[in-house]
């Protein structure tokens, strides 16, 4: 009973800080009807300077950390990628309706890693005063790439055996079972490919590249560390006019996929947590950490993993797998972060 009162007293107590508020507050605006915008090159900018600051914070960090503390933490994020969309995948394939191509690619953006919603678990660990590691950040493509690459893979197979069971004739299937399995590793190649060279990793890398081999400690002292709040509130506003807006579009998709944007982020996130003790036990993993991994893994990504899975897998519908995350898995697990905050708290100690 004291932990479920400590956990209601923290979530009110999150609700009420910039990062949530802002989030609640566009949802409200949208609700309203509110014409209220912020222009798409602005957007674009903001997640620039948010990618580069964590990058940045994590290439800093990252030149003075031990390897084996490092190294593990992201071992377990790779895991986790490929758990949450095995996982995934295979309980939304089961509901009827929906297709095992719809049923990967949205379990593939809910296995990889939103930038804002860790920033915004980094802001609430700020404002608590709970330390973690500052390569934190350079975990975020270990779990992005291992989840979307296993996500489109898996597609790919499911598509190559459906199209050799179909009755076309043995010499066909043969010819489809070939292509699909030669078609894999090309596939993985370029998604993997394409994964690095999309804006948010990007971004992300060349921040952790400059951080680790250069000293950019004064701009990001200066510029980025200022701006970073401030830049987070607002995009935390137009993430919930967004959410606000794409509730519309679950009215389109199965019952599965409502369902699955409300449990998964805290099935994952408890995955996430349970990875982060683990780390804890082997090389001290900070509670702040623990909360970090758990943030990332029930997050979906909202940035770099659309735009990868509509030119990887064009057959999949994207109101599924888009409007499932933005308009239900990201406020979910915005507002779960409290919840692995009281844990670690609970478990740990902060």
């Amino acid at each position: 009973m004291d932990m479920a009162l400590e956990i209601a007293a923290t979530l009110v107590a999150q609700v009420q800080k910039p990062t949530l508020a802002f989030l609640i507050g566009g949802m409200v605006l949208a609700a309203m009807g509110s014409k209220l915008e912020v222009p798409e090159p602005v957007y674009k900018f903001i997640v620039l300077v948010l990618l580069l600051k964590v990058g940045l914070s994590a290439g800093i960090s990252v030149r003075e950390a031990d390897l084996w503390a490092l190294a593990v933490p992201a071992l377990l994020a790779a895991l986790l990628g490929v758990v949450i969309v095995l996982i995934g995948g295979r309980a939304l394939a089961a509901f009827r309706g929906v297709s095992r191509m719809d049923a990967m690619a949205t379990a593939g953006l809910f296995g990889a890693v939103s930038a804002s919603t860790l920033a915004a678990g980094m802001v609430m660990l700020d404002a608590e005063g709970i330390a973690y590691e500052g390569f934190i950040g350079a975990l975020y493509p270990f779990m992005d790439i291992a989840a979307l690459v296993t996500a489109i893979v898996l597609a790919r197979m499911s598509a190559a055996r459906r199209l050799a069971a179909a009755p076309a004739g043995g010499g066909v299937a043969t010819v489809a079972m070939g292509t699909g399995t030669g078609g894999d590793g090309a596939m993985v190649k370029g998604i993997l490919t394409d994964t690095l060279k999309s804006p948010a990793i990007s971004a992300l890398l060349l921040g952790l590249g400059i951080g680790l081999l250069g000293r950019p400690e004064s701009v990001y002292d200066s510029f980025y560390e200022p701006l970073f709040r401030g830049l987070l509130s607002i995009l935390m506003l137009i993430m919930g006019i967004e959410a606000w807006q794409r509730l519309g579009e679950m009215r389109k998709v199965a019952h599965a996929y409502v369902a699955y944007g409300i449990a998964a982020p805290l099935l994952h996130g408890a995955l996430g947590f349970g990875a982060g003790l683990l780390a804890h036990e082997l090389t001290g993993f900070s509670a702040g950490g623990v909360v970090l991994l758990a943030v990332m893994a029930a997050s979906s990504s909202d940035i770099s993993g659309p735009p990868t899975l509509r030119g990887a897998l064009p057959e999949a519908n994207p109101s599924a797998y888009v409007g499932t995350s933005t308009g239900l898995g990201t406020p979910v697990a915005i507002l779960s972060i409290p919840l692995w905050i009281a844990l670690a708290d609970l478990v740990i100690g902060v």
